[in-house]
Formats: C-alpha cells, sequence, structure tokens
C-alpha cells in the first residue's frame, strides 16, 4: 500500500500482502532484552561496535548472545575466532560459543568454506535470519545483540518488523556525509517505533603515541550539534587504535579494552532496569 508505515503492529488493514509474521522463540530459549545495532550505510565500524558490546556486557557477568544478522557480509564469528559448522537436532540448532560464554549464531556457521558467497535475495536473507531467531537454543539470555544488515533497505525492515527489538544503537564516523545517512535510520526507528539507545561514533579520533592528543584522522566531529538538532544521546566516541584492529583481525575480540564501550553497556543495563 501507498501509505503503509511498515508497522504491521499498527495496521489494521486485513488480508495486506505486506503483512510480515512475528518471530516466535522456541520453548527452550528466553530473552530478556534485545539490542539491535545498526548503521546507515557499510564501513563505519558497526560489526566491530556490536561485538564490543556483547564483550562488554558478558564481562559485567550476563548471560550474551549475538545474532549475526548481517547474512551476506557476516564477520563476527571471525572477530571470535570460531570456525566450523553449528549443529543442530530435531529443528534446533545449536549456537557456537565464544571463549567467555558468549552464543553466536552468524550465515558463515553454516557454510562449507566460510569465504563462499551468499547470493540470495531479501525475502530469503530475511527469512534466515528468522530462522536464527525462532530455531536457535539461546537458552536464557540476558542480552541478545543483532548485528544488522548495513542500511535502511529491505532485510532490516524485514528485522525490525519479525523480532522485538528493545533499543537500537546506531554507528556512525565523523564524515559530514555521515550525519545524513544517521538522519535515514533515525527515521527508520522512528517508523517502526524502536527505542533508539543514542549513537556510537567510530574512528573518531587516533591517540598520538608520544603526547596523547587525540588527532582527528577524518575531519572534526560535529555529532555534538547534530545530537540537538536530532535529539539523541551520544553513546561515545570510538579511537582508532591499531593493536584492537589486530585482536580483531586475529579472532580475539574478547581481548581487547575499548572503556567507551564500557559506559555504553552501562546505558543499555540502566534500560533494562
Amino acid at each position: 500500500m501507498a501509505d503503509c508505515d511498515h508497522n504491521c503492529d499498527s495496521c489494521g488493514v486485513e488480508g495486506c500482502g505486506s503483512r510480515i509474521e512475528k518471530a516466535k522463540l522456541n520453548d527452550r530459549s528466553s530473552i530478556k532484552r534485545i539490542v539491535a545495532v545498526l548503521s546507515g550505510k557499510g564501513g563505519v565500524g558497526k560489526s566491530y561496535v556490536a561485538s564490543l558490546t556483547a564483550v562488554s556486557l558478558a564481562r559485567k557477568g550476563y548471560k550474551v548472545g549475538i545474532l549475526d544478522a548481517d547474512v551476506t557480509g557476516p564477520s563476527i564469528p571471525k572477530s571470535f575466532g570460531i570456525k566450523g559448522n553449528c549443529e543442530g537436532e530435531d529443528g534446533i540448532i545449536y549456537p557456537r560459543e565464544s571463549k567467555t560464554g558468549i552464543k553466536i549464531m552468524s550465515a558463515n556457521l553454516l557454510l562449507d568454506n566460510e569465504d563462499d558467497p551468499i547470493v540470495w535475495r531479501g525475502p530469503l536473507l530475511g527469512n534466515l535470519v528468522k530462522q536464527f531467531y525462532e530455531d536457535v537454543l539461546w537458552e536464557e539470555l540476558d542480552y541478545l545483540v543483532i548485528d544488522m544488515p548495513p542500511g535502511t533497505g529491505d532485510v532490516a525492515l524485514t528485522i525490525f518488523q519479525m523480532i522485538p527489538v528493545d533499543d537500537l544503537i546506531i554507528v556512525t564516523s565523523p564524515q559530514d556525509l555521515v550525519s545524513l545517512i544517521v538522519k535515514k535510520a533515525l527515521k527508520m526507528a522512528e517508523m517502526m517505533n524502536i527505542h533508539v539507545l543514542g549513537v556510537v561514533e567510530n574512528m573518531s579520533y587516533v591517540i598520538c603515541p608520544d603526547c596523547g592528543k587525540h588527532i582527528p584522522v577524518f575531519g572534526e566531529s560535529h555529532l555534538e550539534e547534530f545530537a540537538k538538532q536530532m535529539h539523541f544521546d551520544i553513546l561515545g566516541k570510538l579511537p582508532l587504535v591499531a593493536s584492537n584492529t589486530k585482536l580483531v583481525d586475529e579472532g580475539m575480540v574478547e581481548a581487547t579494552n575499548v572503556l567507551e564501550i564500557n559506559e555504553l553497556a552501562k546505558k543499555i543495563i540502566e534500560q533494562s532496569k
């Protein structure tokens, strides 16, 4: 329909062909809160922020899972050093677990070769994410972090319609062009009635190894001005740290130390109370 706002919960139209069926957890799993991490475009470090968020929550003693909904660009298993396929039986898929006990489900854990591409159209991608939510044995989780596909297109829309997301974190970078992309993500969240926890600016600066000065390699950030204009909270500005990048590339994201993410985790926990 031309005037559809894509929010099936508030729609009274019978027989709508665009209606999305809600996903339902299996009776052996329960999830207290779902936090989605979205970027309006690729290349800003969305999966990095999603991974760090899960790690920080797990360090605080919570039971955490990551659903890698970026089906065509899945990077979560590599960040955590997980290889090989998931197993399952009787219609239930067993997620893999990281070294610190974070449960992980990703399309790359279903492939014979992790570098094989998944060349599917939108409806198939959405159905696979639905299966990850419904058929995976998440057991009892305090938090499920969803690493969303980049952009505000069909797959992201379908996920928001299917899965009961409680909080949304939007990831951006300092370039001025990105502000337009963030606006699109904010408007999408408003349209879907999803609570925006705030915005994380990744790659905000590098720290000079000699003097400790913060150097804005992508130019000065205007996030504060933009936040006042659009009325959102700034959850943190993450530096570019070569040692952390190396750890992620080596599958050791759980060994990283990003203090700014600890503050983000605290805000997520506060929302849960």
